[in-house]
């Protein structure tokens, strides 16, 4: 191989250039101006000169272009190879760069520039097949400086916290050092470094290093730790910040870079703050303290820390640093804090600091206290005011007194409840909705009566806080009078539009009396009519997905059934229209396999791909896909929950746990299971971005039509209101369903007039007219 600077050597001999035909033209003048050159484009691409070259005007041109390519010779001497001498010359060179690199305070300048050493080194890697040797001495170097690392920091006389700034300082040039040797050596690092079986190029060497003379040595992690102790030590005393402070963040950041500010600092620090904390909570938790005094401190402290945290350690510390503060100061005195402090709060009416000892308490699992000593005090106090004979005639106004003070400094506290869900709208009703959603799918079970009403009771505690309650939608329940329960609770106590609840179990029940009807008219000579169960329930009353209906391919004896029953429902409703909803059919089938007959229950997806296997047994997924006709990715789950699932009724060819295009499907004729009934759970599709948008979006458009009417209703009963008194109205209308936004509201009564339902003034544009 040969080098750069050789390559871009001219030669001594060439007639290269004299061969090129000239790019510039020289122009006839006519007028007294000197003659000038005009610089005009190649032939093939300037007009001007191709009608030139062929109207015959640069005869030199046209012929050496008839010539053929242009030939250029190249002469001279070929380069010669450097001798052993001049490689072990330029890697003594290189050994001396690195050391001086890498020297702290080094007063040798580098013999070369940085851009002559990376050279080098490319030179000795590539072109001399030096790396194995250049990697030995860059080692040695770096074991070296690891050294004298290692002892300058040993050395180092600061004490405590002052520690901190030379030990910062000394890893910022380490690492500064190693940047720069890592930039010069480049060839070295990643053309054979990291490509050598350890894999280890020059910073994670140098990371090595630091781990085995630095972080591993025992008075260097007491020194540390030090640091941390006397920092918190000295703020905590002075409550101000020390001037080491700056030292402390740039310590912190060079062991998180290292991997060892866990185990190194943060360890220590909340080991430091636990042991402080739970010392001051007991020196000030004594029977004669102030418990309000304590709750004060507390608060104070929490602040204190957090703000210390969030300048100085890393995001990840600052909910730790939270709670170890809150439990060292809480944990052990509870009931002392609660007993203290609850019935001077109350009498009081301090409805913050009521707030502040709800949180506390809930932060560190210890409302069980807070709750007995609430207790403990109303009783005591309904006590005291019954057994004052000497007041027995001011008894029920106190009594009514102390009971509505009491309830509003706790109903003040739990605004804060509420105003956090408004943080986020929508999403924490639509999730309370599907918690309550599973609990009724999942049913009872074994839980008793009252466990079970219990956790739909606390459910239901948390949707109090939501003004989102429009969104509380329950699909199938596993028992029809926990269901009944449920929309009881919620019209009497939430909305009286859960009302519509009563609608679907009336389609329920009226289901079934039509299925009674239909199985009596066609007799007991079609018993696959007979085992037919079909529910028709109005769309107007239930939450049916808004997932697209597809044409899937049903059976035609299947088929057959449910035309039947289509047209025997259009005769007895006529005007009303039958849409099957194959999504949520289920089927049970007689399956036959070489162990035993087993019936499964599955969905009537999964039937329509189990009955193609009656007619063969193998069958690729595009052929599955074209006689069933369900939707891609619905097909891919349907056969995936057949051939992957814990009940793998298919085999699929090759095994994988996704479904590909290529993959073939084979009946499991092995299939075994101890109970005579298998039930095959199909695979759940998670809720897309754009469905939950769509959700949205018919969530919104109910309550337009809301608005609408509640605005109606205000407007025809009052005749005339202001935009600020319909705003108010309307809103207290609907508040129970759910909090409109102002421009919702606004929106509406400007729809409202273009419809007519309402007029605007002539003269004061605010003032609304009802139009009856």
């Amino acid at each position: 191989m040969t080098d750069l600077v050789t390559l871009l050597t001219f030669p001594s001999i060439s007639d290269g250039f004299t061969s090129l035909r000239t790019t510039i033209h020289d122009e006839p003048s006519t007028s007294s101006l000197p003659l000038r050159k005009v610089a005009r484009l190649d032939a093939d691409l300037d007009s001007g000169s191709a009608s030139r070259s062929r109207s015959g005007k640069e005869p030199a041109q046209l012929s050496a272009a008839a010539r053929g390519p242009v030939r250029i010779n190249v002469t001279g001497d070929l380069p010669r190879p450097r001798t052993q001498q001049q490689v072990d010359e330029t890697l003594a060179l290189l050994r001396r760069c690195t050391r001086i690199i890498l020297t702290r305070d080094a007063s040798d300048a580098l013999p070369l520039t940085y851009e002559r050493i990376f050279a080098l080194c490319r030179d000795a890697v590539v072109v001399h097949d030096k790396g194995e040797a250049l990697a030995g001495i860059v080692k040695i170097e770096l074991d070296q400086c690891g050294r004298h690392l290692q002892r300058s920091i040993q050395d180092d006389i600061s004490e405590g916290v002052g520690f901190a700034a030379p030990f910062a300082d000394a890893l910022t040039r380490f690492e500064e050092q190693i940047g720069l040797l890592e930039d010069v050596l480049t060839y070295l690092d990643r053309g054979y470094l990291i490509q050598t079986k350890e894999g280890k190029g020059i910073q994670q060497q140098a990371k090595d290093l630091l781990m085995t003379r630095i972080f591993n040595e025992a008075r260097i992690q007491e020194r540390l730790g030090e640091v941390a102790r006397e920092w918190l030590a000295w703020e905590w005393e002075n409550g101000d910040e020390h001037e080491n402070r700056p030292y402390i963040r740039t310590l912190i950041r060079h062991l998180r870079l290292h991997a060892q500010y866990n185990i190194r600092f943060e360890k220590q620090y909340f080991a430091f703050l636990s042991e402080h904390y739970t010392e001051e909570a007991a020196k000030r938790s004594r029977p004669s303290d102030d418990p309000l005094a304590f709750l004060v401190y507390c608060a104070s402290r929490t602040q204190e820390e957090d703000l210390r945290a969030r300048d100085v350690l890393p995001d990840t510390s600052w909910s730790t640093v939270q709670a170890t503060t809150e439990k060292s100061l809480l944990l052990d005195h509870l009931d002392w804090l609660a007993n203290g402090a609850i019935g001077p709060l109350l009498e009081k009416n301090d409805v913050e600091q009521v707030k502040t000892l709800v949180t506390f308490f809930t932060r560190v699992s210890g409302l069980n206290s807070l709750v007995d000593a609430f207790k403990t005090y109303v009783a005591r106090k309904i006590g005291e005011i019954v057994c004052d004979a000497a007041k027995d005639e001011e008894m029920v106004e106190r009594l009514l007194a102390f009971r509505s003070s009491t309830t509003d400094t706790l109903a003040k506290a739990q605004d804060a409840f509420a105003s956090g869900f408004k943080k986020r709208r929508s999403k924490p009703a639509e999730m309370i909705a599907r918690y309550i959603d599973k609990l009724m799918r999942a049913g009872q079970g074994s839980t008793s009566d009252e466990r079970f009403a219990a956790q739909l009771d606390a459910a239901l505690a948390l949707y109090r806080f939501t003004p989102d309650k429009d969104r509380l939608l329950l699909g199938r329940s596993a028992s029809d009078d926990a269901e009944r329960a449920m929309l009881k609770k919620l019209k009497e106590e939430y909305d009286p539009e859960f009302g519509m609840g009563d609608h679907m179990f009336t389609d329920l029940a009226l289901s079934r009396d039509t299925m009674t009807e239909y199985h009596k008219r066609i007799g007991a000579e079609r018993a696959a009519a007979q085992k037919l169960t079909a529910m028709v329930l109005q769309q107007s009353f239930w939450p049916f997905s808004s997932r697209e209906k597809q044409a899937t391919i049903i059976p035609a004896p299947m088929q057959t059934e449910l035309d039947g029953f289509s047209a025997f429902y259009g005769e007895k409703h006529q005007g009303h229209k039958i849409e099957w909803n194959h999504a949520l059919g289920t089927v049970s089938l007689r399956a036959r396999f070489a162990a035993a007959q087993k019936e499964l229950s599955v969905s009537l997806y999964q039937a329509v791909v189990l009955l193609l296997f009656n007619d063969a047994d193998d069958l690729p997924f595009a052929d599955v896909k074209l006689h069933t006709g369900i939707e891609d990715a619905e097909l891919r789950r349907t056969l995936q929950s057949l051939a992957c699932g814990k009940k793998k009724v298919l085999k699929k060819r090759p095994v994988g746990k996704d479904v590909n295009d290529g993959d073939v499907f084979v009946f499991n004729d092995a299939f075994e299971d101890p109970r005579a009934k298998v039930h095959i759970n199909s695979i759940q599709v998670k809720e897309t971005a754009e469905e939950s948008q769509r959700m949205q979006s018919a969530v919104e458009g109910d309550r337009k039509h809301y608005l609408d009417a509640a605005i109606v209703r205000v407007m025809k009963a009052r005749k005339q209101l202001t935009y600020e008194q319909i705003k108010t109205e309307t809103i207290e209308a609907v508040r129970r369903h759910f909090v409109p936004d102002v421009a919702s509201i606004k929106q509406r009564v400007d729809a409202l007039v273009e419809q007519e339902y309402l007029r605007r003034d002539d003269n004061d544009r605010n003032l609304f007219y009802y139009v009856a």
